[in-house]
Protein backbone atom coordinates (compact mmCIF):
# COMPACT_ATOMS: atom_id res chain seq x y z
CA UNK A 1 0.00 0.00 0.00
CA UNK A 2 1.30 3.44 -0.95
CA UNK A 3 2.77 5.18 2.12
CA UNK A 4 0.94 8.45 1.50
CA UNK A 5 -2.32 6.55 1.01
CA UNK A 6 -1.69 4.61 4.21
CA UNK A 7 -1.29 7.87 6.11
CA UNK A 8 -4.64 9.13 4.81
CA UNK A 9 -6.50 5.87 5.40
CA UNK A 10 -9.53 5.61 7.66
CA UNK A 11 -10.77 2.35 9.19
CA UNK A 12 -8.88 0.34 6.56
CA UNK A 13 -10.89 1.52 3.54
CA UNK A 14 -7.81 2.01 1.36
CA UNK A 15 -6.03 -0.97 2.84
CA UNK A 16 -8.80 -3.16 1.50
CA UNK A 17 -9.01 -1.26 -1.78
CA UNK A 18 -5.26 -1.75 -2.25
CA UNK A 19 -5.60 -5.47 -1.54
CA UNK A 20 -8.39 -6.03 -4.05
CA UNK A 21 -6.57 -3.87 -6.61
CA UNK A 22 -3.79 -6.48 -6.63
CA UNK A 23 -6.29 -9.08 -7.82
CA UNK A 24 -7.27 -9.15 -11.53
CA UNK A 25 -11.06 -8.74 -11.53
CA UNK A 26 -12.31 -7.82 -14.94
CA UNK A 27 -15.83 -8.96 -15.74
CA UNK A 28 -15.80 -12.72 -16.30
CA UNK A 29 -12.54 -13.13 -14.39
CA UNK A 30 -13.81 -12.98 -10.81
CA UNK A 31 -12.91 -16.39 -9.34
CA UNK A 32 -9.84 -15.07 -7.52
CA UNK A 33 -11.55 -12.00 -6.06
CA UNK A 34 -14.52 -14.13 -5.07
CA UNK A 35 -12.22 -16.54 -3.19
CA UNK A 36 -10.55 -13.56 -1.51
CA UNK A 37 -13.94 -12.49 -0.16
CA UNK A 38 -14.63 -16.01 1.09
CA UNK A 39 -11.27 -16.07 2.91
CA UNK A 40 -12.13 -12.71 4.44
CA UNK A 41 -15.42 -14.07 5.81
CA UNK A 42 -13.82 -17.26 7.11
CA UNK A 43 -11.03 -15.38 8.88
CA UNK A 44 -13.62 -13.38 10.83
CA UNK A 45 -16.00 -16.22 11.57
CA UNK A 46 -18.78 -14.70 9.46
CA UNK A 47 -21.46 -16.66 7.68
CA UNK A 48 -21.05 -16.59 3.91
CA UNK A 49 -22.26 -18.11 0.69
CA UNK A 50 -20.57 -18.23 -2.71
CA UNK A 51 -22.81 -19.36 -5.53
CA UNK A 52 -22.07 -20.85 -8.96
CA UNK A 53 -21.89 -17.33 -10.47
CA UNK A 54 -19.17 -16.42 -7.91
CA UNK A 55 -21.45 -13.94 -6.15
CA UNK A 56 -20.56 -13.71 -2.47
CA UNK A 57 -22.97 -13.00 0.39
CA UNK A 58 -21.52 -12.33 3.86
CA UNK A 59 -23.69 -12.05 6.97
CA UNK A 60 -22.80 -10.24 10.19
CA UNK A 61 -25.42 -10.66 12.87
CA UNK A 62 -26.72 -7.68 14.82
CA UNK A 63 -24.69 -6.24 17.64
CA UNK A 64 -26.21 -6.16 21.18
CA UNK A 65 -29.21 -3.86 21.35
CA UNK A 66 -29.91 -4.09 17.61
CA UNK A 67 -31.31 -7.62 17.45
CA UNK A 68 -34.86 -6.39 16.83
CA UNK A 69 -33.91 -3.84 14.18
CA UNK A 70 -34.59 -4.55 10.52
CA UNK A 71 -31.68 -6.08 8.63
CA UNK A 72 -29.86 -3.87 6.14
CA UNK A 73 -28.22 -4.98 2.91
CA UNK A 74 -24.98 -3.39 1.69
CA UNK A 75 -24.51 -4.07 -2.01
CA UNK A 76 -21.86 -3.58 -4.66
CA UNK A 77 -20.11 -5.48 -7.44
CA UNK A 78 -16.60 -6.94 -7.49
CA UNK A 79 -15.84 -6.70 -11.22
CA UNK A 80 -14.39 -3.70 -13.05
CA UNK A 81 -14.14 -2.35 -16.60
CA UNK A 82 -10.69 -3.06 -18.04
CA UNK A 83 -9.34 -0.25 -20.22
CA UNK A 84 -5.70 0.73 -20.78
CA UNK A 85 -3.58 3.10 -22.81
CA UNK A 86 -3.34 2.20 -26.46
CA UNK A 87 0.38 1.43 -26.05
CA UNK A 88 -0.04 -0.15 -22.61
CA UNK A 89 1.33 -3.59 -21.77
CA UNK A 90 -0.91 -4.22 -18.77
CA UNK A 91 -2.41 -7.73 -18.77
CA UNK A 92 -5.77 -7.59 -16.99
CA UNK A 93 -5.83 -11.38 -16.64
CA UNK A 94 -2.78 -11.48 -14.39
CA UNK A 95 -1.61 -7.96 -13.46
CA UNK A 96 -2.91 -5.96 -10.53
CA UNK A 97 -3.79 -2.28 -10.78
CA UNK A 98 -0.98 0.12 -9.92
CA UNK A 99 -2.43 2.83 -7.68
CA UNK A 100 -1.16 6.41 -7.78
CA UNK A 101 -1.92 9.25 -5.37
CA UNK A 102 -2.17 12.79 -6.74
CA UNK A 103 -3.13 15.16 -3.95
CA UNK A 104 -6.67 14.26 -2.91
CA UNK A 105 -7.15 11.90 -5.83
CA UNK A 106 -6.43 8.24 -6.36
CA UNK A 107 -5.98 6.99 -9.92
CA UNK A 108 -4.20 4.20 -11.77
CA UNK A 109 -1.09 4.05 -13.92
CA UNK A 110 -2.40 3.92 -17.48
CA UNK A 111 -5.48 1.79 -16.75
CA UNK A 112 -8.95 2.08 -15.34
CA UNK A 113 -8.81 2.37 -11.55
CA UNK A 114 -11.65 0.04 -10.62
CA UNK A 115 -13.04 2.38 -7.97
CA UNK A 116 -16.24 1.50 -9.82
CA UNK A 117 -17.06 -0.60 -7.86
CA UNK A 118 -14.02 -1.54 -5.79
CA UNK A 119 -14.70 1.28 -3.35
CA UNK A 120 -18.01 -0.41 -2.49
CA UNK A 121 -16.20 -3.66 -1.76
CA UNK A 122 -13.64 -1.82 0.37
CA UNK A 123 -16.44 -0.06 2.28
CA UNK A 124 -18.17 -3.36 2.97
CA UNK A 125 -15.01 -5.12 4.15
CA UNK A 126 -14.06 -2.22 6.41
CA UNK A 127 -17.54 -2.14 7.98
CA UNK A 128 -17.61 -5.90 8.49
CA UNK A 129 -14.16 -5.70 10.12
CA UNK A 130 -15.20 -3.03 12.62
CA UNK A 131 -16.15 -4.76 15.87
CA UNK A 132 -16.88 -1.41 17.51
CA UNK A 133 -19.59 -0.49 15.04
CA UNK A 134 -23.13 -0.81 16.41
CA UNK A 135 -25.39 -2.24 13.76
CA UNK A 136 -28.43 -4.33 12.87
CA UNK A 137 -27.94 -7.56 10.93
CA UNK A 138 -25.79 -6.71 7.92
CA UNK A 139 -26.24 -8.69 4.72
CA UNK A 140 -23.37 -7.86 2.36
CA UNK A 141 -24.11 -8.82 -1.25
CA UNK A 142 -21.18 -8.54 -3.66
CA UNK A 143 -21.98 -9.51 -7.23
CA UNK A 144 -20.11 -10.46 -10.40
CA UNK A 145 -20.34 -9.43 -14.06
CA UNK A 146 -22.18 -6.19 -13.34
CA UNK A 147 -20.32 -4.33 -16.08
CA UNK A 148 -21.35 -6.78 -18.80
CA UNK A 149 -25.07 -7.06 -18.13
CA UNK A 150 -25.51 -7.60 -14.39
CA UNK A 151 -25.29 -11.36 -14.85
CA UNK A 152 -24.28 -11.94 -11.24
CA UNK A 153 -27.31 -10.10 -9.89
CA UNK A 154 -29.54 -12.06 -12.25
CA UNK A 155 -28.20 -15.32 -10.81
CA UNK A 156 -28.58 -14.28 -7.16
CA UNK A 157 -30.68 -16.37 -4.82
CA UNK A 158 -31.83 -13.96 -2.13
CA UNK A 159 -34.52 -16.17 -0.62
CA UNK A 160 -32.63 -16.64 2.66
CA UNK A 161 -32.02 -12.92 3.25
CA UNK A 162 -34.05 -10.82 5.65
CA UNK A 163 -33.11 -7.27 4.70
CA UNK A 164 -35.87 -4.66 4.65
CA UNK A 165 -33.45 -1.91 3.58
CA UNK A 166 -30.68 -1.86 1.02
CA UNK A 167 -27.85 0.59 0.40
CA UNK A 168 -26.31 0.20 -3.03
CA UNK A 169 -22.78 1.66 -3.08
CA UNK A 170 -22.33 2.05 -6.82
CA UNK A 171 -22.93 5.79 -7.17
CA UNK A 172 -20.35 8.37 -8.15
CA UNK A 173 -21.18 11.71 -6.57
CA UNK A 174 -21.12 12.61 -2.89
CA UNK A 175 -24.17 14.40 -1.54
CA UNK A 176 -26.52 12.79 -4.02
CA UNK A 177 -29.01 10.12 -3.02
CA UNK A 178 -30.11 8.06 -5.98
CA UNK A 179 -33.66 6.75 -5.92
CA UNK A 180 -34.16 5.45 -9.46
CA UNK A 181 -32.14 4.29 -12.48
CA UNK A 182 -32.57 3.26 -16.08
CA UNK A 183 -33.06 -0.23 -17.37
CA UNK A 184 -31.12 -1.50 -20.33
CA UNK A 185 -30.03 -4.22 -22.71
CA UNK A 186 -27.30 -5.01 -25.20
CA UNK A 187 -28.55 -5.32 -28.76
CA UNK A 188 -26.11 -7.11 -31.06
CA UNK A 189 -26.43 -6.77 -34.84
CA UNK A 190 -24.67 -9.35 -37.00
CA UNK A 191 -24.41 -8.58 -40.71
CA UNK A 192 -23.15 -11.25 -43.17
CA UNK A 193 -20.37 -10.15 -45.51
CA UNK A 194 -18.86 -11.32 -48.77
CA UNK A 195 -15.28 -10.66 -49.83
CA UNK A 196 -13.32 -10.40 -53.05
CA UNK A 197 -9.60 -10.69 -53.71
CA UNK A 198 -7.80 -7.49 -54.75
CA UNK A 199 -4.27 -6.18 -54.96
CA UNK A 200 -2.94 -2.82 -53.88
CA UNK A 201 -1.52 -0.82 -50.99
CA UNK A 202 -2.84 -1.23 -47.46
CA UNK A 203 -3.24 1.83 -45.28
CA UNK A 204 -4.39 1.89 -41.67
CA UNK A 205 -6.53 4.87 -40.68
CA UNK A 206 -6.72 5.51 -36.94
CA UNK A 207 -9.25 7.67 -35.09
CA UNK A 208 -8.32 8.61 -31.51
CA UNK A 209 -8.03 11.24 -28.82
CA UNK A 210 -11.72 11.22 -27.88
CA UNK A 211 -12.87 11.58 -24.29
CA UNK A 212 -14.88 8.35 -24.18
CA UNK A 213 -16.58 7.59 -20.90
CA UNK A 214 -19.51 5.76 -19.35
CA UNK A 215 -22.34 5.23 -21.82
CA UNK A 216 -24.89 6.04 -19.13
CA UNK A 217 -23.35 8.84 -17.09
CA UNK A 218 -21.44 10.57 -19.90
CA UNK A 219 -23.81 10.15 -22.82
CA UNK A 220 -25.47 13.47 -21.93
CA UNK A 221 -22.12 15.30 -22.11
CA UNK A 222 -21.99 15.29 -25.91
CA UNK A 223 -19.17 12.74 -26.13
CA UNK A 224 -18.36 11.63 -29.67
CA UNK A 225 -18.18 7.97 -30.60
CA UNK A 226 -15.07 6.78 -32.49
CA UNK A 227 -17.04 4.08 -34.33
CA UNK A 228 -19.48 6.66 -35.65
CA UNK A 229 -16.71 9.05 -36.68
CA UNK A 230 -14.89 6.27 -38.54
CA UNK A 231 -18.07 5.32 -40.39
CA UNK A 232 -18.67 8.96 -41.31
CA UNK A 233 -15.10 9.28 -42.55
CA UNK A 234 -15.54 6.36 -44.95
CA UNK A 235 -18.94 7.70 -46.00
CA UNK A 236 -17.35 11.04 -46.94
CA UNK A 237 -14.18 9.51 -48.38
CA UNK A 238 -16.09 7.35 -50.89
CA UNK A 239 -17.13 10.55 -52.69
CA UNK A 240 -13.49 11.49 -53.21
CA UNK A 241 -11.61 8.25 -53.87
CA UNK A 242 -11.84 4.54 -54.56
CA UNK A 243 -10.85 2.07 -51.83
CA UNK A 244 -11.63 -1.37 -50.47
CA UNK A 245 -12.17 -2.30 -46.83
CA UNK A 246 -10.09 -5.10 -45.33
CA UNK A 247 -10.85 -4.58 -41.66
CA UNK A 248 -12.57 -2.18 -39.24
CA UNK A 249 -12.68 -2.22 -35.48
CA UNK A 250 -13.50 0.01 -32.54
CA UNK A 251 -14.52 -0.18 -28.89
CA UNK A 252 -14.04 -2.83 -26.22
CA UNK A 253 -17.17 -2.65 -24.05
CA UNK A 254 -20.73 -1.95 -25.12
CA UNK A 255 -21.22 0.31 -22.07
CA UNK A 256 -18.13 2.42 -22.82
CA UNK A 257 -18.18 5.24 -25.36
CA UNK A 258 -15.36 4.27 -27.77
CA UNK A 259 -12.31 6.55 -27.74
CA UNK A 260 -10.52 4.87 -30.65
CA UNK A 261 -11.30 3.02 -33.88
CA UNK A 262 -9.40 2.05 -37.01
CA UNK A 263 -9.84 0.75 -40.54
CA UNK A 264 -7.48 -1.04 -42.91
CA UNK A 265 -8.16 0.07 -46.47
CA UNK A 266 -6.85 -1.20 -49.79
CA UNK A 267 -6.02 1.49 -52.35
CA UNK A 268 -4.15 1.81 -55.61
CA UNK A 269 -0.50 2.60 -54.82
CA UNK A 270 -0.55 5.68 -57.02
CA UNK A 271 -3.54 7.09 -55.08
CA UNK A 272 -1.77 7.14 -51.71
CA UNK A 273 -1.08 10.89 -51.63
CA UNK A 274 -4.50 11.86 -52.95
CA UNK A 275 -6.30 9.67 -50.40
CA UNK A 276 -4.06 10.80 -47.55
CA UNK A 277 -4.75 14.41 -48.44
CA UNK A 278 -8.49 13.73 -48.69
CA UNK A 279 -8.58 12.05 -45.28
CA UNK A 280 -6.68 15.01 -43.85
CA UNK A 281 -9.15 17.48 -45.33
CA UNK A 282 -12.16 15.54 -44.02
CA UNK A 283 -10.67 15.16 -40.55
CA UNK A 284 -9.94 18.88 -40.36
CA UNK A 285 -13.65 19.50 -40.95
CA UNK A 286 -14.53 17.11 -38.09
CA UNK A 287 -11.93 18.67 -35.79
CA UNK A 288 -13.42 22.09 -36.49
CA UNK A 289 -16.93 20.83 -35.77
CA UNK A 290 -15.87 19.17 -32.52
CA UNK A 291 -13.26 21.64 -31.28
CA UNK A 292 -15.31 22.46 -28.18
CA UNK A 293 -16.61 19.01 -27.25
CA UNK A 294 -13.66 16.86 -28.42
CA UNK A 295 -10.58 19.13 -28.56
CA UNK A 296 -8.15 16.17 -28.64
CA UNK A 297 -9.70 14.40 -31.63
CA UNK A 298 -6.88 13.11 -33.79
CA UNK A 299 -6.16 10.73 -36.63
CA UNK A 300 -3.26 8.88 -38.20
CA UNK A 301 -2.47 7.14 -41.49
CA UNK A 302 0.01 4.25 -41.76
CA UNK A 303 1.37 2.73 -44.96
CA UNK A 304 1.37 -1.07 -44.41
CA UNK A 305 2.78 -2.00 -47.81
CA UNK A 306 1.52 -3.63 -50.99
CA UNK A 307 -0.01 -7.06 -51.45
CA UNK A 308 -3.06 -9.19 -52.27
CA UNK A 309 -5.96 -9.07 -49.78
CA UNK A 310 -9.58 -10.04 -49.21
CA UNK A 311 -11.69 -6.88 -49.23
CA UNK A 312 -15.41 -6.41 -48.71
CA UNK A 313 -17.56 -6.97 -51.77
CA UNK A 314 -18.97 -3.56 -52.85
CA UNK A 315 -22.52 -4.59 -51.89
CA UNK A 316 -21.39 -5.77 -48.46
CA UNK A 317 -19.51 -2.52 -47.97
CA UNK A 318 -22.56 -0.43 -48.85
CA UNK A 319 -24.76 -2.42 -46.45
CA UNK A 320 -22.18 -2.08 -43.69
CA UNK A 321 -21.75 1.62 -44.25
CA UNK A 322 -25.51 2.07 -44.32
CA UNK A 323 -26.07 0.40 -40.97
CA UNK A 324 -23.11 2.14 -39.31
CA UNK A 325 -24.26 5.57 -40.40
CA UNK A 326 -27.96 4.95 -39.75
CA UNK A 327 -27.76 3.41 -36.27
CA UNK A 328 -28.64 6.28 -33.93
CA UNK A 329 -26.15 7.25 -31.25
CA UNK A 330 -26.40 9.21 -28.04
CA UNK A 331 -29.36 10.77 -26.25
CA UNK A 332 -32.67 9.85 -27.85
CA UNK A 333 -35.15 11.33 -25.35
CA UNK A 334 -34.75 13.59 -22.32
CA UNK A 335 -37.01 13.04 -19.32
CA UNK A 336 -40.15 15.15 -19.14
CA UNK A 337 -40.39 14.49 -15.39
CA UNK A 338 -36.88 15.20 -14.10
CA UNK A 339 -34.99 18.16 -15.48
CA UNK A 340 -31.60 17.28 -16.98
CA UNK A 341 -32.15 13.50 -16.84
CA UNK A 342 -31.67 11.40 -19.96
CA UNK A 343 -34.66 9.12 -20.43
CA UNK A 344 -33.41 7.00 -23.34
CA UNK A 345 -30.12 6.54 -25.18
CA UNK A 346 -27.96 4.08 -27.06
CA UNK A 347 -24.24 3.63 -27.58
CA UNK A 348 -22.53 1.77 -30.44
CA UNK A 349 -19.90 0.41 -28.08
CA UNK A 350 -18.26 -2.49 -29.94
CA UNK A 351 -17.76 -2.89 -33.67
CA UNK A 352 -15.51 -5.29 -35.53
CA UNK A 353 -15.28 -7.07 -38.86
CA UNK A 354 -14.78 -10.81 -38.88
CA UNK A 355 -13.99 -12.78 -42.03
CA UNK A 356 -17.64 -13.29 -42.99
CA UNK A 357 -19.64 -10.96 -40.76
CA UNK A 358 -19.74 -7.62 -39.01
CA UNK A 359 -20.59 -7.53 -35.30
CA UNK A 360 -22.11 -4.36 -33.85
CA UNK A 361 -22.95 -4.23 -30.13
CA UNK A 362 -25.19 -1.45 -28.85
CA UNK A 363 -25.95 -0.54 -25.24
CA UNK A 364 -29.59 0.56 -25.01
CA UNK A 365 -30.79 2.39 -21.88
CA UNK A 366 -34.14 3.82 -20.86
CA UNK A 367 -36.08 4.56 -17.71
CA UNK A 368 -39.19 3.57 -19.68
CA UNK A 369 -39.26 -0.05 -20.74
CA UNK A 370 -41.58 0.68 -23.69
CA UNK A 371 -39.03 3.03 -25.24
CA UNK A 372 -36.17 0.68 -24.50
CA UNK A 373 -37.94 -1.96 -26.58
CA UNK A 374 -38.73 0.60 -29.29
CA UNK A 375 -35.04 1.40 -29.74
CA UNK A 376 -34.16 -2.29 -29.65
CA UNK A 377 -36.83 -3.13 -32.22
CA UNK A 378 -35.54 -0.38 -34.51
CA UNK A 379 -32.08 -1.95 -34.41
CA UNK A 380 -33.62 -5.33 -35.18
CA UNK A 381 -35.64 -3.87 -38.07
CA UNK A 382 -32.59 -2.17 -39.53
CA UNK A 383 -30.22 -5.13 -39.49
CA UNK A 384 -32.83 -7.68 -40.58
CA UNK A 385 -33.80 -5.43 -43.49
CA UNK A 386 -30.17 -5.70 -44.63
CA UNK A 387 -30.17 -9.50 -44.28
CA UNK A 388 -28.57 -9.72 -40.85
CA UNK A 389 -29.51 -11.06 -37.44
CA UNK A 390 -30.25 -9.45 -34.10
CA UNK A 391 -30.07 -10.78 -30.56
CA UNK A 392 -30.74 -9.22 -27.18
CA UNK A 393 -28.62 -10.10 -24.15
CA UNK A 394 -27.77 -8.69 -20.75
CA UNK A 395 -31.20 -7.16 -20.24
CA UNK A 396 -31.98 -5.62 -16.86
CA UNK A 397 -35.00 -3.74 -15.51
CA UNK A 398 -35.27 -0.13 -14.45
CA UNK A 399 -35.31 0.66 -10.74
CA UNK A 400 -38.51 2.61 -10.29
CA UNK A 401 -38.89 5.56 -7.92
CA UNK A 402 -40.83 4.98 -4.68
CA UNK A 403 -42.78 7.96 -3.42
CA UNK A 404 -42.43 6.85 0.21
CA UNK A 405 -39.12 5.62 1.60
CA UNK A 406 -38.14 5.43 5.29
CA UNK A 407 -34.55 4.75 4.28
CA UNK A 408 -34.37 7.76 2.01
CA UNK A 409 -35.69 10.03 4.77
CA UNK A 410 -33.26 8.46 7.24
CA UNK A 411 -30.28 9.31 5.03
CA UNK A 412 -31.51 12.82 4.31
CA UNK A 413 -31.96 13.54 8.02
CA UNK A 414 -28.50 12.39 9.08
CA UNK A 415 -26.71 13.95 6.12
CA UNK A 416 -28.22 17.30 7.04
CA UNK A 417 -27.14 16.86 10.67
CA UNK A 418 -23.59 15.82 9.72
CA UNK A 419 -22.83 18.23 6.91
CA UNK A 420 -25.32 21.07 7.32
CA UNK A 421 -26.83 20.81 3.84
CA UNK A 422 -29.56 18.90 2.10
CA UNK A 423 -28.86 15.65 0.31
CA UNK A 424 -30.08 15.86 -3.27
CA UNK A 425 -32.43 13.09 -4.35
CA UNK A 426 -31.96 12.17 -8.00
CA UNK A 427 -32.41 9.54 -10.66
CA UNK A 428 -29.63 8.50 -13.05
CA UNK A 429 -29.47 7.21 -16.58
CA UNK A 430 -26.86 4.59 -15.77
CA UNK A 431 -27.93 1.07 -14.84
CA UNK A 432 -27.67 -0.25 -11.30
CA UNK A 433 -28.39 -3.68 -9.87
CA UNK A 434 -31.15 -2.20 -7.70
CA UNK A 435 -33.89 -3.04 -10.20
CA UNK A 436 -32.98 -6.72 -10.32
CA UNK A 437 -32.74 -6.99 -6.54
CA UNK A 438 -36.05 -5.15 -6.07
CA UNK A 439 -37.68 -7.73 -8.37
CA UNK A 440 -36.30 -10.56 -6.22
CA UNK A 441 -37.20 -8.90 -2.90
CA UNK A 442 -40.50 -7.05 -3.43
CA UNK A 443 -41.02 -4.24 -0.96
CA UNK A 444 -37.35 -3.74 -0.08
CA UNK A 445 -36.51 -0.05 0.46
CA UNK A 446 -33.44 0.91 -1.62
CA UNK A 447 -31.12 3.90 -1.99
CA UNK A 448 -27.76 4.32 -3.72
CA UNK A 449 -24.85 6.50 -2.60
CA UNK A 450 -21.11 6.81 -3.23
CA UNK A 451 -18.10 9.14 -3.14
CA UNK A 452 -16.94 11.57 -5.81
CA UNK A 453 -15.55 9.76 -8.85
CA UNK A 454 -14.88 10.95 -12.37
CA UNK A 455 -14.12 9.50 -15.81
CA UNK A 456 -15.15 5.99 -14.77
CA UNK A 457 -14.67 3.31 -17.44
CA UNK A 458 -11.69 5.26 -18.84
CA UNK A 459 -7.95 5.36 -18.15
CA UNK A 460 -8.52 8.76 -16.51
CA UNK A 461 -10.79 7.32 -13.83
CA UNK A 462 -10.14 8.77 -10.38
CA UNK A 463 -11.75 8.95 -6.95
CA UNK A 464 -11.51 11.61 -4.25
CA UNK A 465 -9.80 10.29 -1.13
CA UNK A 466 -11.42 12.81 1.22
CA UNK A 467 -14.87 12.19 -0.29
CA UNK A 468 -14.40 8.44 0.09
CA UNK A 469 -13.72 8.93 3.80
CA UNK A 470 -16.63 11.32 4.31
CA UNK A 471 -19.09 8.94 2.67
CA UNK A 472 -17.76 6.09 4.81
CA UNK A 473 -18.30 8.13 7.99
CA UNK A 474 -21.81 8.85 6.75
CA UNK A 475 -22.35 5.11 6.27
CA UNK A 476 -21.23 4.47 9.84
CA UNK A 477 -23.75 7.01 11.07
CA UNK A 478 -26.75 5.73 9.12
CA UNK A 479 -26.01 2.14 10.13
CA UNK A 480 -25.60 2.94 13.83
CA UNK A 481 -28.68 5.18 14.01
CA UNK A 482 -31.87 3.15 14.15
CA UNK A 483 -34.32 3.76 11.31
CA UNK A 484 -37.56 5.27 12.50
CA UNK A 485 -40.56 6.88 10.88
Amino acid sequence: MDKSLEQMDYKGIFKYFSEISKIPRGSGNEVEISEYLVRFAKSRGLMYNKDSANNVIIIKEASPGYENEAAIMLQGHMDMVCEKRKDGTHDFLKDGIKLLVDGDYLHADGTTLGADNGIAVAYILALLSDDNLKHPRIEAVITTDEEVGMNGAKALDLSSLKAEYMINLDSEEEGYLLASCAGGLTGTCTLPLKRVTEEGKVIKVNIGGLKGGHSGMDIVNNRSNANKILARLLFDLREKASFGVIHMEGGYKDNVIPREAFAKLLIASEDYKQISDSIGEIMQIYKKELESSEPELDYGIEDLGDGKYETLHPTSFEKLLFILTQIPYGVQVMSSDIEGLVESSLNLGIFRLEEEEAIICNSVRSSKSSYKYYISNKLKYLVEFLGGDYIVRSEYPAWEYKKKSKLREHLKKHYKEMYGKDMKVEAIHAGLECGLIAEKMPGIDIVSIGPDMSRVHTIDERVSISSTIRVYKFLERIIEEKIRG
